[in-house]
Order: structure tokens, then sequence, then C-alpha cells
């Protein structure tokens, strides 16, 4: 038997999802479409004053940007739905940070591998 929290999480989680679908079509279609049929297909290129204040920084980053604070709430929003929450500890960020300051530490102690064994 699901207890209140849980029922409320998963309408929470139904929302989210619901609202996540809601704002790409209209990101992506809506707002799109009615640039292209007014100002022709280079009209979907960020205009100068813009890009002239975003930071210079590969797609992949932009994406993870929002991506992780996304995933972040839509995983603590699923762990409402469990019977335990505090058990469940979904949480991405830590794992984001830890992934990434291991890699710049194995990166670096690979490379110092890599040169002892070529030198020997």
């Amino acid at each position: 038997m699901m207890n209140f929290r849980q029922r409320m999480g998963w309408v929470a989680v139904a929302l989210f999802l619901l609202l996540s679908v809601t704002v790409a079509y209209y990101v992506f279609e809506i707002i799109s479409l009615e640039q292209v049929q007014r100002d022709g297909i280079d009209s979907l290129a960020l205009p100068p004053a813009v890009s002239a204040h975003l930071l210079p920084l590969p797609l992949w980053a932009w994406a993870s940007v929002f991506l992780v604070p996304y995933l972040q709430l839509f995983l603590f929003l699923f762990s409402c739905t469990r019977a335990d929450p505090r058990a469940v500890g979904y949480c991405i960020l830590p794992v984001c940070i830890f992934l990434l300051c291991s890699r710049r530490g194995t990166a670096k102690s690979t490379n110092q591998r890599a040169g002892l064994l070529i030198h020997m």
C-alpha cells in the first residue's frame, strides 16, 4: 500500500515529465517553426549580441549545465516514490563532481605511466 508521500511523488513525476515534454515541444516546434517561416533558415543562429555574452564552451558543456540539474530534480522526485527515500539516495551532482575530479588526476597519472613505459 502506498502512502501519501509516494502518491504525491508519482503525481510530481508525472507533472514534471509532462512539463518537460511541453517545454521541449514549444521550444523546438513552435518557436523554431515560426522563426523559420518569418525569417528563413539562417535566423536560427544566435544573434551576435547574445553570443558575445556567452562563454565559449563546447556543446557538451552547455548540455551538461542544463541536463545535470534537470536529472537531479527528476531523480529527487523519483526517490519520493519509494517506500524509504533516504535508503534510495538518488543524487547525481556528487557523482558528476567526483568523476570530474578523478578524471583530472587519472589523466595525469596515466600520462606519467605511459611516459615511464616509453623510456624504459
